[in-house]
């Protein structure tokens, strides 16, 4: 009895010895990578960062790629801790490797686009679009999703084979935007005077753009009021403050000048019939 739990004792020992070292060497390999991934990427990703004309969506992307090729180059390393010979991985690779491209034909498709995205560059990071159904400013573009922010800072993260399939529409591609704000004055309204104002407010906002040169038109005659339409244009960046500036001060100025925005109205006849 004792001799065969000496013996087992024996073995167990044997298996430690040669598996234990085995093990201790990929634990080894796991941080050396681990360590490895953190100073290569934060390198590269600084040196991209010093030259000047570094794209900041291609430099996350390759950053990203380095990662992902730091982390295929450890796990292969391990399983050759283990004795797993290379010719016979990639035999094994190449053999599972229709069955995982099937199973994960959203994921490739996803790399795919990713590095379509970067090619063909419909956008980058800080521009806001409306890609997918969802729309934000561009946060990050990684190999398998396209992060993005909403106005609201609520994170989005987008399927870049969806972004890549679907249309895009960049609100930041070019640095001007044009300002359309509709209003409608009364029927009896000067609508000469109407124009004169605002052009005045327009002439009087720094943000908005002499050339091209505004435009106040009428556009059509409403149920309740003469439409009016002003274009004007700015840069991108000033938008959304030119928009709201403008309408608010049109509000004020009509209100000044004695100049009508009608709201639809009904009048309502009550007739009383004479009980028989």
């Amino acid at each position: 009895m004792e001799q065969s739990i000496s013996e087992g004792f024996e073995e167990a020992m044997a298996i430690i010895t040669i598996y234990g070292l085995d093990v201790i060497g990929a634990i080894a390999i796991l941080v050396i990578g681990w360590i490895a991934d953190g100073w290569i990427s934060g390198s590269v990703n600084r040196a991209l960062g010093r030259v000047s004309k570094m794209d900041e969506t291609l430099r996350r992307f390759a950053v990203s790629a380095i990662r992902y090729l730091i982390l295929v180059i450890t796990v292969i390393a391990v399983l050759s801790q283990f004795g797993v010979e290379m010719a016979s991985l990639l035999v094994v690779l190449s053999t599972a490797g229709l069955a995982i491209g099937l199973a994960l034909q959203g994921t490739l498709s996803n790399v795919a686009a990713g590095v379509m995205l970067l090619l063909f560059r419909p956008f980058k990071i800080g521009d806001y679009v409306d890609v997918g159904g969802h729309a934000g400013t561009v946060k990050g573009i990684t190999l398998f999703v396209t992060e993005m922010a909403t106005p609201d800072n609520v994170h989005i993260v987008v399927p870049n084979g969806q972004v890549w399939g679907s249309s895009v529409v960049n609100y930041s591609q070019h640095p001007t935007r044009r300002v359309d704000i509709a209003v409608g004055i009364g029927y009896e309204d000067d609508i000469n005077k109407a124009f004169a104002e605002v052009l005045d407010l327009i002439e009087a906002d720094e943000r908005a753009m002499a050339e091209p040169a505004p435009l106040v038109a009428v556009t059509g005659l409403g149920d309740n009021s003469v439409d009016l339409t002003l274009r004007v244009w700015c840069q991108a960046a000033d938008y959304w403050g030119l928009k709201f500036g403008l309408t608010k001060a049109i509000k004020e100025r009509f209100d000044e000048t004695g100049i009508n925005i009608p709201y639809p109205q009904r009048t309502v006849h009550i007739v009383n019939e004479a009980a028989d």
